[in-house]
């Protein structure tokens, strides 16, 4: 009985780790986008799967803006603060290479500049909620205004509980910075801010350059999938 009982439970956390891989995506176009950020779970999951250890726990820690960039050891993915994190939290401490690695193996990539646009900034439901316009283009991705981002300036917050924006989305603008498809040599696109940068990086303008190779607690990600997968 007991042996039966592990084997009921393994079944059920790994259909949990999946459904958690696996996160809920909003149609668009020609593509689909998570509605959320890729979380610690979905990536930890990723991560046992493959064997991968981040750049981020290999060189000991990922990096804090303090008196310049600053290597904050025991600060991974996992422990974006130093400390246990809820397993719903944004995924941090990920290079452009891990990011892209993790959305390929779920079926899909790191969206484009323009895919990114397109989701955070104009509406096209055809029943939008929260006052929202369709086929409105918004200077903020919640909106005319920037009312329910994290722009707390003190630390990520949980996945899907700050104000749903334009398209049903969360947090394209702040709580994360998201790397996205587009290079530039060794730079890669970010998008959206993050709970730090303050509300005018959230808007379309404000998207940043970052070497690649970097990884912090200001940046994580979400992918795209081509409609079908």
């Amino acid at each position: 009985m007991l042996k039966f009982a592990v084997i009921v439970f393994s079944i059920f956390v790994s259909a949990t780790i999946s459904n958690a891989a696996t996160a809920d995506r909003v149609s668009l176009g020609s593509f689909q986008i998570d509605r959320t950020e890729v979380t610690i779970m979905a990536f930890a999951a990723f991560a046992r799967r493959t064997g991968l250890v981040t750049a981020a726990e290999k060189a000991g820690g990922g990096f804090e803006f303090g008196a310049g960039w600053e290597r904050r050891p025991g600060w991974t993915f996992r422990t974006p603060f130093g400390k246990q994190a809820e397993p719903d939290e944004p995924a941090v401490h990920i290079s452009w290479s891990e990011a892209q690695a993790f959305c390929t193996d779920a079926g899909g990539r790191l969206p484009t500049r323009g895919e990114w646009s397109s989701a955070a900034y104009t509406e096209q439901r055809v029943n939008p909620k929260n006052g929202l316009v369709r086929h409105k283009t918004y200077p903020y991705p919640v909106g005319d205004r920037l009312d329910g981002m994290n722009n707390n300036r003190t630390s990520h917050v949980r996945v899907a509980t700050t104000r749903r924006g334009v398209n049903g989305l969360y947090d394209m603008g702040a709580n994360a910075w998201e790397w996205l498809a587009d290079r530039q040599g060794n730079d890669a696109l970010t998008a959206g801010g993050s709970w730090w940068y303050g509300p005018e990086k959230t808007r379309a303008q404000g998207m940043q350059w970052k070497p690649a190779d970097f990884y912090a607690v200001y940046v994580g990600f979400r992918c795209v999938y081509e409609k079908g997968n």
